[in-house]
């Protein structure tokens, strides 16, 4: 099967992994710039590709980039850990559809940070493989995994749990899109949504504020994740004070 593949970070060098030892090839390989990339370097090299099959990611929907993307006529289009918004004329290239592998258990916490928001927020983490239409994260289920938020998971350990689980639902799930014989389920109404905006009102501390202990925890452990700064407050000089969160269980 030929695929079109749009991928960033470890979970997509390992996923590519996959793709290749199921015997699938690469149409075309769409990736993040040098400077926003992470293993960008690794994946270009075992994707091994020629440079006319390889596209840049922050041009995606620039209009002669979706037209290449769509002439390379792939049997399936797939996004992991891919962070620009793909255009319907990539989206709808494919015979079988596009795909996206999401950090989060859909349809809760659509968009950026899923580890972040399950952790702040308590809903349900886990990660998600599902069709991708013209909304973000809003596409029909293929399959997906709960994890479970340990009472010792910081916004950094979680991100790692999920990316575990991640590929062994990939692994799992995507013969089954080889094979066509997938079966997508629309996704549960309500579920939560966030973008990189929402951040900003997380991580800043009023010091004035009523909360709780657990919601205080909480929001700590979810930011941090070093060498991310994390939650702070902020002294009336405008000096502000960053916060990060030790924890451990009882022998």
């Amino acid at each position: 099967m030929k695929v079109l593949y749009l991928a960033n970070n470890r979970i997509g060098l390992d996923c590519l992994k996959v793709l290749l030892d199921q015997g699938d090839t690469l149409a075309g390989l769409v990736v993040h710039p040098a400077a926003k990339g992470k293993f960008r370097d690794e994946i270009l090299a075992l994707a091994s590709l020629p440079a006319e099959r390889v596209f840049p990611g922050e041009r995606v929907r620039a209009p002669e980039v979706e037209s290449a993307l769509a002439a390379l006529r792939p049997d399936a289009v797939l996004s992991v850990h891919f962070g620009y918004r793909i255009g319907a004329g990539v989206l709808g290239a494919a015979r079988l559809g596009a795909f996206n592998l999401h950090p989060g258990y859909l349809p809760y916490n659509r968009g950026l940070y899923p580890n972040v928001w399950a952790i702040a927020e308590g809903t349900p983490a886990g990660v998600t493989l599902h069709r991708m239409d013209a909304g973000f994260d809003t596409g029909a289920v293929v399959a997906q995994r709960r994890v479970e938020v340990l009472p010792t998971d910081t916004g950094e350990t979680l991100y790692h749990r999920l990316e575990t689980e991640a590929l062994v639902l990939f692994r799992e799930a995507w013969p089954s899109v080889r094979a066509g014989s997938f079966r997508a389920v629309a996704q549960e109404a309500g579920g939560t949504s966030h973008t990189a905006k929402d951040l900003p009102g997380l991580d800043r501390l009023d010091p004035e504020a009523r909360m709780t202990v657990r919601e205080l925890v909480d929001r700590l452990r979810a930011r941090t994740f070093p060498p991310h700064a994390g939650c702070y407050l902020e002294e009336p000089s405008g000096r502000r004070i960053y916060l990060r969160l030790w924890l451990g269980e009882s022998p």
